[in-house]
């Protein structure tokens, strides 16, 4: 099956469901204008129009299914990643603390958990401004991207197949990236790895000393024992 994915930030009370867009139809005028307006709205139909003009049929939005989100990320055709904060028609290419003040100089798209394994799995990306014009591509844009995010550029090129890097080194791009929820500093991780563990919201720091227990159990390198999350 040939689609199309989507990588975004999440933004607050802005964001649609997937129970509310499949019941849009059933809803009373009043919420189906409400949800019409939300940016995150607007933001699933410009990446559906996007998929369309690039002839996909398909087009993928991942909130829930965390443990099999890094394989549908690799198997998608492209990967549209929407940096809401960039508003000029060029990707930045050097740092910027006036307009990214709280995410170190670039995009906060790059300063998200999550996002980490979706710029690494998917072996195209193309990402779009605030209004969804596109600003460069995964491979055009290596260089860049290797200097925001030190991610060697055969990484963000073919992913992580066939490379022998030490768990702390991969560990280590994740380091200043942050999560909305502690436990998601472990469940971002998952897919990197290769390794599948229940979740359970709540936890805690449990759940990345339960990521590690998990990755010990696949790998022989104790390099994971010098890296620790920041809290």
């Amino acid at each position: 099956m040939r689609y199309a994915i989507l990588s975004h930030r999440w933004e607050d009370d802005s964001e649609v469901t997937y129970k509310e867009m499949i019941g849009l139809t059933k809803m009373d005028e009043r919420k189906k204008v409400e949800v019409r307006k939300r940016s995150g709205y607007q933001k699933i139909i410009q990446c559906c129009e996007q998929a369309m003009k690039d002839g996909f049929e398909w087009f993928a939005e991942l909130s829930e299914a965390i443990n099999s989100m890094y394989q549908w990320y690799r198997g998608a055709q492209v990967c549209y990643a929407y940096l809401n904060d960039v508003k000029e028609s060029i990707f930045p290419t050097e740092p910027n603390f006036e307009t990214f003040l709280k995410s170190n100089g670039w995009p906060e798209w790059f300063m998200r958990g999550w996002t980490l394994q979706e710029l690494i799995a998917p072996r195209r990306i193309e990402f779009f401004n605030k209004e969804w014009a596109p600003v460069g591509n995964k491979h055009r844009l290596a260089s860049t991207l290797k200097d925001i995010t030190r991610i060697p550029c055969d990484v963000l090129r073919d992913g992580l197949a066939g490379k022998r890097l030490s768990v702390a080194r991969i560990m280590s791009w994740a380091a200043h990236r942050k999560t909305a929820r502690v436990e998601d500093r472990a469940y971002s991780l998952m897919g990197l790895f290769g390794v599948n563990m229940p979740m359970v919201y709540g936890e805690g720091k449990k759940a990345f000393r339960r990521l590690q227990l998990e990755i010990i159990r696949e790998f022989n390198d104790h390099s994971i024992f010098a890296w620790w999350p920041r809290t």
